[in-house]
């Protein structure tokens, strides 16, 4: 073999990357300890830039094209080597490929549930999922924060890391935007929208990436919290209460019988309730009078049944003025229970006389 040959296999002359994989990232061109011919070509393909760093320093980065390597078109990598004026013996530079490609498809979701305040139920517990696409954007702090001298960076060795920043981003923008766990289903759209302003900046900064697509697929809640949808969707559905209620103690009345019986319990409670409510009322309105003779009042002059308000336990206690667990005690005890004071009527009476002891 000849001198001239010898010289040129130790020279490159030209510097070419075909990617045949589709999870490469950044690839560092291998150099074999070989160097870098003056008037070498660079080949960089669409979908593909290439960053030289020279004595540990990021020097030029080459767009899509066919580049000579000269002092003309790598100013940096002169400065840094400091050829003034021009080059012409072969140099040494690591040589990176970055992929801008979009790598779509990618997953996300939440290992542990996440905590936020509901107007709705207080604090709840989500779990999201979804999935995002990304690209390269700013190769020198990509290199610098996330692939480093690498030489096959491969997008499994992020995707752990992604995950949990888009976890991140994600919980705090959704405490921002302060969206019912109600209406988060019905605007998985425009969550992921939203979110985007938000997380670009972070990604962008903290490793040169940017989201191009954030996509909400599913946010879940406990099973309690789930049944406490599926009561507030089987309220709506029924529609007028007040109404309902008549029409399960008709339905029942007609049955007859100790069926009967059990079936209207739940409705004289509900009756007993709204008529409390009427005497207190009445009472507030003639508050001069003594309690007792207001209570006499009241009895007397109770309205029909057919125009009052039905209550649940809960608005009882808060029409009282107890505690919805003082109510329960009570029908617990006996002191509220139908089957044992035999109307409505004596649900309300008990339900009144207890206002006035508390």
């Amino acid at each position: 073999m000849s001198l001239l040959n010898i010289i040129k296999n130790q020279l490159i002359e030209v510097i070419e990357w075909n990617d045949d994989s589709r999870d490469t990232l950044s690839y560092r061109w291998p150099d074999d300890d070989k160097e870098i011919k003056n008037g070498a070509q660079l080949i960089v393909r669409e979908s593909q830039l290439v960053q030289f760093v020279a004595a540990g320093r990021y020097a030029d980065l080459f767009q899509p094209g066919k580049h000579t390597l000269s002092t003309e078109n790598v100013p940096v990598l002169s400065t840094i080597l400091g050829w003034k004026y021009g080059f012409q013996s072969p140099f040494k530079c690591d040589i990176y490929y970055l992929n801008t490609r979009l790598f779509t498809g990618n997953k996300w979701g939440t290992a542990n549930p996440i905590m936020m305040r509901d107007r709705d139920f207080g604090v709840v517990r989500l779990r999201a999922f979804g999935t995002y696409d990304f690209r390269i954007v700013e190769p020198a702090r990509f290199l610098r924060e996330v692939a480093g001298t690498d030489q096959n960076f491969r997008l499994d060795e992020f995707a752990d890391t992604m995950r949990s920043r888009l976890v991140s981003v994600f919980t705090e923008a959704l405490a921002r935007a302060s969206v019912p766990a109600l209406d988060v289903a019905q605007r998985y759209g425009e969550l992921g929208d939203a979110l985007l302003p938000i997380i670009n900046p972070a990604m962008r900064e903290k490793y040169g990436l940017e989201i191009t697509t954030f996509i909400l697929e599913n946010v879940s809640v406990p099973p309690e919290v789930e049944q406490a949808i599926d009561k507030r969707s089987s309220m709506s559905v029924i529609g007028n209460l007040n109404d309902y209620v008549k029409y399960q103690m008709g339905v029942a009345m007609g049955q007859g019988g100790e069926a009967g019986a059990a079936a209207t319990l739940p409705a004289q409670m509900a009756m007993g309730f709204g008529m409390a409510q009427e005497m207190v009322r009445n009472m507030q309105a003639g508050a001069t009078a003594p309690s007792t003779a207001a209570a006499g009042v009241a009895s007397s002059a109770l309205p029909a049944a057919n125009t009052l308000e039905v209550l649940t336990p809960e608005q009882a206690a808060q029409v009282l003025g107890v505690s919805l667990e003082d109510v329960m005690a009570s029908i617990h005890a006996g002191d509220l229970k139908a089957r044992k004071m035999g109307s409505a009527w004596r649900i309300a009476k008990s339900a009144l006389e207890e206002f006035l002891r508390g």
